[in-house]
């Protein structure tokens, strides 16, 4: 039996599963963000080990047998996170977490230094680790002073189990210390940021084995203290592992709390300018890019709570078809933007509103605006050489056929619905600890789902939504202008 963990913003997911790739059990438990100022997002590291240790707890109890015949665990999480630890290992603050902008000036200026681009792949975003350590240092120098080594969170579940500090490359990709070409620290990075080498943690690759569990856990656990903890991979790397994403031309759109377009690659193509992210995959020698927008489902979320209305009541507002462009356009910037702008004071704005507009109207805007979101991360994407054909839907927001239809319209492209199983990030870690316990090759491990079915663009709506994209490409630099101002 392998384990997957998922240490998601909100909850952590974990899922049991034989070498066969069964579900044998499942288990999530919620997690709370803390935002102590505007632009804060922090998480304290102890929720994370006992969300671990309930699931743990509620799938020995489900699946007594099954568990007991644990051999490996594979960890997966959101990436980004500043979790900094003392030369004891203890925690010395909450952890600075991805969406978390407080570090946008130190972001901007360690982008601005020689070589940084040219040897992370990518723009130094505020979200990225290497800035929030710089912010510390001016902000909390106690803090800075005391920090022996900094992890990602799941390489923070990883210490916890093994008692081994290590990360594997796609999470170490999203700080800015890592040299992604050559899939190592960066002496140059790490010197640019202010940190040294021996605080960052040894690297493997996401499928190798990076420990094994300390005896307290075994026996707290009730398996063996022969069970391998695997590298693991950041949340976008597993998720590519479970949905079979390994190759050039595979990709997936997740509608999320934020927004992805991922597209696999056999080879590094960074182009930092762009500001689509180029990060290590999960398994040796691939790579993978994607573009992120910040708010998706999270926009959504927020028009509904001000309508006072459920996710459950759409279907019957919206209808089946999603018929033609509205009249208003929505800029999904409510916590700033990566993909393609890197603007992290840029806010949201709904352009066109009239009397007459009621909710669906502003529904569909909505939806609308995170699609043109989506397919300016498209365009960027392609414009590094990257290859999408087709696109699978993950993510809550993929639940919407409405959505669905308008998104797979606004791209142009067709987009595939798995069916209903397991096949997010959990299940992804969970394979990266099948290869890394019985040396399967990946290829025959992290096979794509079955698909239930492909929404195909609407053909004679695709001129129109191409023309209205157009028209909110334009909205952007106004809005930065009027903002500015």
């Amino acid at each position: 039996m392998f384990l997957g963990l998922d240490l998601g913003t909100s909850g952590l997911r974990a899922v049991l599963v034989s070498e066969d790739q069964d579900v044998i059990g499942a288990s999530e438990q919620p997690l709370e963000t803390a935002h102590p100022k505007a632009g804060w997002s922090e998480q304290d590291p102890d929720t994370w080990l006992r969300a671990m240790h309930a699931a743990a707890a509620e799938l020995k109890d489900a699946h007594p047998k099954s568990w007991a015949a644990l051999r490996g665990i594979g960890i997966s999480g959101h990436m980004h996170g500043a979790t900094m630890l003392d030369a004891d290992g203890a925690v010395l603050r909450p952890c600075i977490l991805w969406n978390d902008t407080r570090a946008h000036a130190e972001a901007a200026d360690l982008d601005a230094a020689a070589q940084v681009r040219a040897l992370s792949g990518n723009i130094v975003f505020p979200g990225f680790t290497a800035p929030k350590l710089i912010w510390t240092a001016t902000h909390e120098p106690d803090v800075f002073a005391r920090v022996a080594k900094v992890v990602q969170p799941k390489d923070y579940l990883t210490y916890a189990l093994t008692g081994r500090i290590v990360s594997e490359m796609s999470d170490a990709a999203g700080t800015s210390w890592l040299d992604t070409g050559a899939r190592d620290w960066s002496d140059r990075l790490l010197e640019a940021g202010g940190m040294r080498r021996d605080q960052m943690p040894d690297l493997v690759e996401g499928s190798a084995p990076a420990g094994t569990l300390q005896g307290d856990i075994a026996a707290r656990w009730g398996v063996s203290d022969a069970v391998v903890v695997v590298g693991g991979g950041g949340d976008n790397a597993a998720a590519a592992c479970g949905v079979g994403a390994m190759r050039e031309g595979d990709g997936f759109v997740s509608l999320g709390t934020s927004g992805v377009l991922l597209a696999a690659r056999d080879s590094y193509a960074p182009k930092p300018e762009s500001a689509v992210h180029t990060f290590c995959h999960a398994i040796p020698g691939t790579w993978y890019q994607m573009g992120v927008i910040l708010a998706a489902t999270d926009s959504l979320n927020w028009l509904l709570r001000l309508l006072n209305m459920q996710p459950s009541d759409l279907a019957g507002l919206l209808g089946d078809h999603i018929g033609d462009p509205g009249r208003i356009r929505f800029l999904p910037y409510l916590s700033g933007e990566r993909t393609p702008h890197n603007d992290s004071t840029i806010r949201g704005a709904m352009v066109g509103l009239e009397i007459g507009a009621g909710p669906k109207d502003l529904i569909h805007a909505v939806m609308e605006g995170v699609g043109f979101a989506l397919r300016d991360n498209l365009e960027a994407l392609r414009s590094t050489g990257a290859s999408l054909d087709r696109v699978l839907a993950i993510g809550g927001g993929a639940r919407s056929d409405y959505w669905v239809q308008l998104l797979a319209t606004i791209l142009n492209l067709p987009v595939d619905l798995p069916a209903k199983g397991e096949f997010g990030a959990a299940l992804g870690a969970a394979r990266l600890a099948i290869c890394g316990v019985t040396d399967a090759d990946p290829a025959d491990v992290m096979t794509k789902p079955e698909i239930a079915r492909t929404v195909e663009p609407i053909a004679a709506q695709v001129e129109a939504y191409e023309s209205a994209y157009q028209h909110y490409r334009r909205l952007y630099p106004a809005i930065k202008g009027a903002a500015e101002g």
